[in-house]
């Protein structure tokens, strides 16, 4: 044991004092207009913080048909992109949402996040016909995300990104599902801080079209779900799923195939 910690003692020190994004926070190079601006806006320009400060102050809060008007009016104004008939509920939080793009038809539900923060210039981007509903967080922190057409997030889930989480066509998400494209932590040194070592990435989220995720489902970094499988409420995903899995568990593992016959024989009955 004495070994091991001499020896670590002799690796040189690391340069941050948290984690990049809470370093940026914290630091005092910067003046609190900055880092406002790098937060909120995401560009360090005049012009950009007046538009983003007058459509917020205007319209996010403002309740009733009238607030859905207004945001219909003038989120476009601060967005990278809105297509057609975009319905906006009230509260959301929006940050840097030049880098945010939704196509036609999308309904996003009241005390949602969007926050494109971090230096992917993809940012978020919803296809048609998504809808978002209440309290959901997509949340970049240097990463992308991108929904396909017709995905459908039920309340109080979340999806984070360091790297890339993307969702195929016809995703069916339920309540309280975690789709966490990143965010581990390197812990192999024992003289610094966890807070303090590299964050780790497995490459992110990847998942095909027309799948279904139970409520309290997690899916963690490094993932690649196939096409048309059914993720049961409460599993773990920490693996590749081959299309039209039926998987279930902590870990999760493959029940069946969903091309199976029937009169093969189940997992679930064994």
């Amino acid at each position: 044991m004495d070994e091991k910690v001499t020896a670590q003692s002799t690796l040189p020190p690391l340069a941050r004092p948290y984690t990049d994004f809470q370093s940026q926070l914290t630091t005092t190079a910067k003046s609190p207009l900055h880092k406002y601006m790098d937060m909120q806006v995401g560009l360090r320009s005049w012009w950009a913080l007046i538009k983003y400060e007058f459509v917020m102050m205007l319209c996010n809060s403002t309740t009733g048909a009238l607030g859905y008007l207004l945001r219909k009016w003038f989120y476009p104004f601060i967005f990278g992109h809105i297509g057609r008939n975009v319905t906006f509920g009230r509260n959301i939080t929006i940050r840097h949402p030049h880098k945010i793009k939704i196509g036609d038809n999308c309904i996003v539900d009241e005390n949602c996040v969007l926050d494109a923060k971090g230096d992917d210039p993809l940012g978020i981007e919803l296809g048609n016909n998504c809808v978002l509903s209440r309290n959901n967080i997509l949340s970049c922190k240097g990463g992308h995300i991108k929904l396909g057409d017709g995905t459908n997030i039920a309340q109080n889930s979340l999806v984070h990104s360091e790297v890339a989480v993307e969702m195929g066509k016809n995703t069916l998400v339920a309540s309280y599902v975690y789709f966490v494209g990143g965010g581990n932590h390197d812990f192999s040194r024992t003289d610094v801080p966890i807070i303090q070592q590299p964050s780790l990435s497995r490459g992110g989220i990847f998942i095909d079209e027309n799948c279904w995720f139970g409520a309290g489902v997690i899916v963690l970094d490094g993932s690649h779900i196939g096409n048309d499988c059914v993720i049961a409420a409460g599993a773990v995903v920490n693996k590749d799923l081959p299309a039209f899995s039926i998987a279930a568990g902590s870990p999760a593992r493959v029940l069946r195939n969903r091309l199976q016959s029937k009169d093969e024989p189940d997992e679930r009955r064994t």
